[in-house]
C-alpha cells in the first residue's frame, strides 16, 4: 500500500508538459520569445507547468502545426501570415504599410484584434492567447536592388502561405510562390527562387545572407505573430493554468517589442557585414502600387473595409 501511495505522490508531482512549436531558427524573435514565455510561465506557476519549445520547423511548417494544434497533438504554435489563410479577416495584417510602428500595433491590438479577430479565430477552433511579433518585412534577391515595384518584374519571389501576400507581389509585378520557411534556403541556393521577403530576424537566423546578394529595405508589411492553442484543449486546462499561461504570454509582449526593435538595428549591421548590398526602397512608389490590394480585401472580406479604416484612423491617434 505504501509503494502505491508513493507512486501516486510522484505522479501528482509531475509537472504538466505543454509543447510549443514554431518555424523560427535559433536566435530568431520566435525562438527568443518562446523561450522567454516558457521561463516566465515556469516561474509564475512554480514549476507546475513546463513548456517544451520545438523551433526550426521541427514539428512541420506553419500550416502543419496549425493542423496539429487543432487535432490536439500540439499545445501551442506561433503563426504569423498563415492566420490569414485560416481566418480571412486576419488578412488585415497583409495590407501593405498599414501598421506604422509598434505603438500603432498596440492600439490595433486593443481596438481590433481582441474585440473582432480573436472571436473569429475561436469560431474556427483556435484560441489566441497573446499577440507577439514577426516584424517589418524586407525583400532580398540575387538580381538587383529593389527600389520601386518595377524592379520586381520577373523576380521569382518566395512568400509565406497567404493569398494576400501573393496578390500584393503580383500587383507589384513579381512572380510570387508560397512555400514553408524551412524550404526557402535551398530554393534560393539552387535558383528555384530569385528572392524572398521576411523580417530581418528571419533573414539573418535562416542564413539567407549566404545565398542572397541584395537586401532592399521596403518595410512593406508588419506581421504580428500569435500564440495559439486549440479552443477545445484550452478549455480542458485547469483554470489556474489558463490564467497563468495568459498572464505570462501577455507579460512577454514588452520583451517581444524591445527585442524586435533591437534586432532591427543589430541585424541590419550584421547583414551588411556579411556582404549584402543594402538599399532603401521608394516607399511612396510601393504605397501607390498597393491600392488594388486594399480595394480587393475591402470588397472580398466581410467587414474588411471597416477594419482597414479603423486601423488607419488609429495611426493618427496620439
Amino acid at each position: 500500500m505504501l509503494a502505491i501511495a508513493l507512486v501516486g505522490t510522484a505522479a501528482a508531482a509531475q509537472p504538466l508538459e505543454l509543447k510549443l512549436g514554431h518555424v523560427g531558427s535559433p536566435g530568431s524573435i520566435f525562438d527568443l520569445t518562446a523561450q522567454e514565455f516558457a521561463k516566465r510561465l515556469q516561474q509564475k506557476l512554480g514549476g507546475k507547468v513546463v513548456v517544451q519549445v520545438y523551433g526550426s520547423s521541427q514539428l512541420g511548417d506553419d500550416t502543419e502545426m496549425m493542423q496539429k494544434v487543432k487535432l490536439g497533438t500540439l499545445d501551442f504554435t506561433l503563426p504569423s501570415t498563415v492566420m490569414s489563410s485560416i481566418v480571412a479577416a486576419f488578412g488585415l495584417f497583409e495590407m501593405p504599410y498599414l501598421v506604422l510602428n509598434r505603438d500603432h500595433m498596440k492600439r490595433i491590438e486593443q481596438a481590433i484584434v481582441w474585440p473582432t479577430l480573436a472571436p473569429l479565430a475561436e469560431k474556427s477552433g483556435y484560441k489566441i492567447v497573446a499577440v507577439w511579433e514577426n516584424g517589418f518585412r524586407q525583400i532580398t534577391n540575387n538580381a538587383h536592388p529593389i527600389k520601386t515595384p518595377d524592379d520586381l518584374k520577373g523576380i521569382k519571389l518566395r512568400v509565406p502561405k497567404g493569398k494576400w501576400r501573393i496578390r500584393m507581389f503580383q500587383a507589384y509585378g513579381a512572380s510570387p510562390s508560397a512555400m514553408g520557411l524551412s524550404e526557402v534556403f535551398v530554393a534560393l541556393q539552387t535558383g528555384v527562387m530569385d528572392g524572398e521577403e521576411n523580417p530581418l530576424t528571419q533573414i539573418y537566423t535562416s542564413k539567407f545572407q549566404e545565398v542572397q546578394k541584395f537586401l532592399s529595405m521596403t518595410d512593406h508589411v508588419y506581421t504580428p505573430a500569435y500564440l495559439v492553442a486549440s479552443v477545445r484543449k484550452w478549455n480542458a486546462l485547469p483554470a489556474e493554468v489558463r490564467k497563468g499561461i495568459e498572464e505570462a504570454a501577455r507579460e512577454t509582449q514588452p520583451y517581444v517589442y524591445e527585442t524586435g526593435a533591437k534586432q532591427d538595428k543589430d541585424l541590419l549591421a550584421k547583414l551588411k557585414a556579411a556582404g549584402m548590398k543594402v538599399n532603401e526602397a521608394d516607399k511612396q512608389a510601393f504605397r501607390a502600387a498597393s491600392k488594388q490590394v486594399y480595394d480587393e480585401f475591402g470588397s472580398e472580406t466581410p467587414g474588411g473595409k471597416e477594419m482597414i479604416e479603423k486601423a488607419i484612423s488609429l495611426g493618427s491617434a496620439k
